[in-house]
């Protein structure tokens, strides 16, 4: 079966380099344009090393993005991050279409940020979906899907390279193989019983100090590593990571309760406190000690606006 891999970053890297381990007929690498720092992009390089051809489209949209894909003679697209908005007419080019990984269990979370968003509103579980991309977002029908839960302190960090990362590498070479041997599905996925949200961002990010100890350390584990919880400190942005509960005791909503080597920074929400052992200043990442010393942090202050 001739197969087209259309992806990046690391995971794009994975699935070429699991497809090749199988022996799979990869007539051709489609990956993001280049950075302008001159860095390749890791599926890139894998390709290079096999000697595949690499075709880097700016868009999709185009006569000769249609071109390019028909040249291909392909039966399998297999979709592995992609970010550029892909055509149903070139999604189907392939014999046998186009398969998508998307790291939720579809038809919840449809859209950009999709790892984010569980994590931050509470969710015991996520996972994985392989489906036949469509002209909407993340609409197409279903091939299959993976559970996996999210653990009390897991960040988005965490649950992507330990959990959705090697599942979706996995269920990629599982899917095809389904399709190869004829019991792929198509099921199509109920929206109305799902939801769509977009880019997890600096708004969605900023801590309120006056929610619930719960809602704050969801918050702040589903921004781990990007794009980092946020609020201020004597007027200075800073963003927080490696948090836990502590308790139900609680103060003014932001209150610096204790600082303790051994705990970190203790911050009382509107219901509970939180420990923080890291921050970020000034693009530095550092521990909570070495941010109390050098900002002058004491017990008393109060975080936010």
């Amino acid at each position: 079966m001739r197969i087209v891999v259309h992806g990046q970053q690391a995971f794009g890297s994975a699935v070429l380099e699991r497809l090749l381990s199988n022996n799979e007929d990869i007539v051709s690498v489609c990956a993001a344009p280049n950075k302008k720092n001159g860095n390749l992009d890791p599926l890139v390089e894998a390709a290079n090393a096999n000697n595949i051809p690499v075709h880097q489209p700016t868009s999709w949209k185009t006569d000769e993005a249609y071109e390019l894909m028909e040249s291909f003679d392909a039966d399998l697209c297999i979709m592995a991050y992609v970010t550029l908005i892909v055509p149903s007419a070139i999604l189907n080019l392939p014999r046998k279409g186009s398969i998508q990984y998307h790291p939720s269990l579809l038809p919840m979370h449809r859209g950009p940020s999709s790892i984010n968003w569980p994590i931050s509103l509470g969710s015991k579980k996520t996972g994985i979906t392989i489906f036949w991309p469509d002209d909407g977002l993340d609409t197409g029908p279903i091939l299959l899907q993976k559970e996996c839960t999210i653990d009390e302190n897991e960040t988005l960090g965490a649950l992507y390279f330990n959990k959705l990362f090697p599942m979706g590498v996995d269920s990629i070479e599982e899917s095809v193989q389904l399709i190869k041997s004829g019991n792929a599905q198509k099921i199509d996925q109920n929206l109305d019983e799902g939801s769509y949200e977009s880019w997890f961002g600096r708004e969605q990010s900023k801590i309120d100090w006056t929610k619930h100890a719960n809602e704050i350390h969801a918050l702040i584990r589903a921004s781990d590593p990007q794009p980092g919880a946020w609020t201020l400190h004597n007027g200075n942005e800073i963003m927080l990571y490696d948090v836990k509960i502590i308790n139900d005791h609680q103060n003014i909503p932001g209150y610096i309760c204790n600082i303790d080597k051994e705990v970190g920074i203790q911050i009382s929400t509107g219901h509970g406190t939180i420990s923080i052992q890291k921050f970020r200043h000034n693009g530095k990442k550092m521990s909570a000690m070495e941010y109390a010393e050098i900002s002058n942090m004491k017990s008393g202050d109060i975080l936010g606006n």
